[in-house]
């Protein structure tokens, strides 16, 4: 198991279609998610920074295949229509990346 860390900005105007959209969650990606060995998923709000922080544990054994199961997916594909206009990546995040992974530094079990 791989715990992971991620990082995205917010637009302000857009804090309450986002925590609604994520209330009511649709079945479909929630399934997709357990179906990639995503589990233990949450997003966290930091305001007035307007940051999320997303975590996750991955279960898996091939990352990026997993993601790519996620990615083809129309569902998917709908879902990142409502998400992503609410949603502003950092400017210094990786290259191909959408949401800045972050480094784990610490952790207690």
């Amino acid at each position: 198991m791989e715990r992971m860390g991620m990082v995205i900005g917010i637009k302000p105007e857009k804090i309450a279609d986002y925590k609604q959209l994520h209330a009511e969650c649709w079945p479909e990606i929630l399934q997709s998610l357990s179906d990639a060995n995503i589990k233990n998923y949450s997003i966290f709000l930091r305001e007035p920074e307007n940051l999320l922080f997303g975590y996750w544990e991955y279960h898996g054994s091939d990352f990026e295949a997993d993601m790519k199961s996620i990615s083809d997916q129309e569902v998917t594909h709908r879902w990142w229509d409502l998400c992503t206009p609410c949603q502003e990546p950092l400017e210094i995040r990786g290259e191909g990346e959408h949401w800045a992974m972050m480094e784990s530094v610490f952790y207690h079990d």
